[in-house]
């Protein structure tokens, strides 16, 4: 039997304590708000905090898990070969502790943006889905089931 592959991913919604949300510009995917995936021998919560801090320099601390959402679709990376398997993401919430706004190998900018004009930035479809769910956020976590291509379908979503 062979094992099962599947990305695993932890991003975070940062707030600033203004009413402001972090948001990184990444080559392929748009602004979005930071994450990506977790490492071999890392945990969720280590995970998100490193992705933040690498993709734009801002030092973050996990309040909360929003969500947990599987892509269960499977499609072709941006290199229009390579197989992207099954992901499986987790969302938090996090707050500011310090650093500063940078860019990386990954992100051309990053900024802080009003909650309320997030969306305006987000234009990937799931990204929308996964920041509506925080705004909705009220202690429940979400669980969601979706996939990407050959567009979005939501094909599950429930509170746990």
């Amino acid at each position: 039997m062979a094992m099962p592959t599947h990305i695993v991913a932890a991003a975070g919604v940062v707030e600033d304590g203004e009413g402001n949300i972090l948001l990184v510009n990444t080559y392929n995917g748009g602004w979005v708000f930071p994450g990506g995936q977790v490492e071999i021998g890392e945990n969720l919560m280590d995970a998100v905090v490193r992705e933040i801090k690498e993709e734009s320099g801002i030092d973050a601390e996990v309040v909360s898990l929003i969500g947990l959402y599987s892509n269960t679709g499977t499609h072709k990376w941006y290199d229009g070969v390579t197989e992207v398997p099954t992901k499986l993401m987790s969302d938090y919430v996090c707050k500011l502790i310090g650093g500063s706004l940078t860019t990386s190998e990954e992100t051309s900018d990053s900024r802080w943006v009003p909650k309320d004009q997030v969306l305006d930035f987000i234009k990937t479809p799931a990204i929308r889905y996964r920041y509506k769910k925080y705004l909705e956020f009220n202690g429940d976590i979400n669980y969601s089931e979706y996939v990407t291509h050959p567009e979005f379908e939501l094909k599950a979503s429930r509170s746990v």
